[in-house]
């Protein structure tokens, strides 16, 4: 999978991007992330990028020129699934992550200020949102994106069940998790883990699974099949 991030602050990227597991994935070749600064394509001497809205109001709106000029430098003609990262866009799910890690070419367009100009959307596919607030920019959300879409590309995280067996995967939040040792300062760990019974441990953990969505988030309960 190839992803190209398109931001004013590329710089934000490195230490995120050439770490753990996603470090890992580009150095086996199996995603490849490019940052492109759009700034080197403004037509501005002052490598500016923004400006005042029309209409008045507060703050900056990025400049439709250097963002479609970035975009159409990156794609040079070909074709990818081109994302803006908006607080307005659909919130992101496991589904819509599982569907996007499909695609072979990935453009991720990083807002700031106070938006884009709105016809910078001639050159966007779709806008995705990371939850119901506002950041200072899109460099985080598109962080997390690519986090969460590189868990399903093949191979990436090792164990294809890794990905599967997890919270959202089936509309409910994951089951508790134990490791060594079985005893840690009297607090023990579920019988039923250590007696080797399969069927018994995937019983008690959709049990568990369901009594914490219950406690934290019972509004998925009403999308899941028991």
């Amino acid at each position: 999978m190839k992803i190209d991030i398109l931001s004013i602050f590329p710089q934000m990227f490195e230490g995120v991007f050439s770490s753990s597991i996603l470090g890992r994935a580009q150095d086996s070749g199996l995603i490849e992330i490019s940052l492109h600064d759009i700034r080197e394509h403004t037509d501005n001497k002052h490598r500016k990028t923004d400006d005042y809205p029309f209409g008045g109001g507060a703050g900056m709106v990025m400049m439709a020129q250097p963002i479609i000029d970035c975009m159409e430098g990156v794609l040079k003609g070909t074709s990818a699934r081109r994302i803006l990262m908006s607080p307005r866009g659909k919130t992101l799910t496991t589904q819509r992550a599982r569907e996007l890690s499909k695609e072979e070419h990935i453009v991720i367009l990083c807002g700031h200020y106070e938006g884009v100009d709105e016809r910078v959307m001639s050159v966007i596919d779709e806008e995705i949102s990371i939850g119901d607030y506002v950041l200072t920019g899109g460099e985080l959300p598109a962080m997390v994106l690519v986090d969460c879409i590189s868990r399903f590309v093949p191979q990436v995280l090792g164990s294809e069940d890794s990905a599967e067996d997890e919270s959202f995967s089936d509309g409910l939040l994951e089951y508790p998790q134990y490791t060594r040792p079985a005893d840690f300062r009297g607090m023990l760990v579920p019988d039923i883990l250590l007696n080797g019974h399969h069927a018994n441990i995937q019983k008690w953990r959709r049990e568990q699974a369901i009594l914490k969505t219950k406690e934290v988030r019972p509004e998925l309960l009403g999308e899941v099949e028991f």
